[in-house]
């Protein structure tokens, strides 16, 4: 469960809890939810963000709060990251996928930035 505010995501996720334990009450049941991954929203760098967006035309602009690698770095140098569309939805999974038309234009798109990066 993701959302850019770390409140909405917190309410989300207690909601899903309060209901999944009145359904397993019904059902004589108990439940136990234990957090095993929680990572706060990740806003980039907004200079290479915008880079990003106008090499992207059309992209939306997204923060994470995924626990990639950018994410992570983005507490101590400039960072961004581009996202891959997945029309399927289905991630860190062997269905996942991307077409190639996609992967192409994200990957002009960062190599683009980063030439400009080097050229000033």
């Amino acid at each position: 469960m993701r959302h850019p505010d770390d409140d909405v995501t917190a309410a989300v996720v207690a909601d899903i809890t309060r209901r999944a334990t009145v359904a397993a009450a019904a059902e004589g049941c108990e439940l136990q939810v234990v957090p095993e991954s929680v990572s706060p929203t990740v806003s980039f760098h907004a200079g290479l963000t915008d880079r990003l967006v106008r090499s992207l035309p059309g992209a939306p602009r997204l923060d994470t709060g995924a626990g990639h690698d950018a994410g992570v770095l983005a507490a101590h140098v400039p960072s961004a990251m581009v996202f891959v569309r997945n029309p399927t939805g289905v991630s860190h999974s062997p269905e996942e996928h991307v077409e190639d038309a996609d992967a192409d234009r994200g990957a002009v798109a960062l190599a683009d930035v980063l030439a400009g990066l080097l050229t000033g």
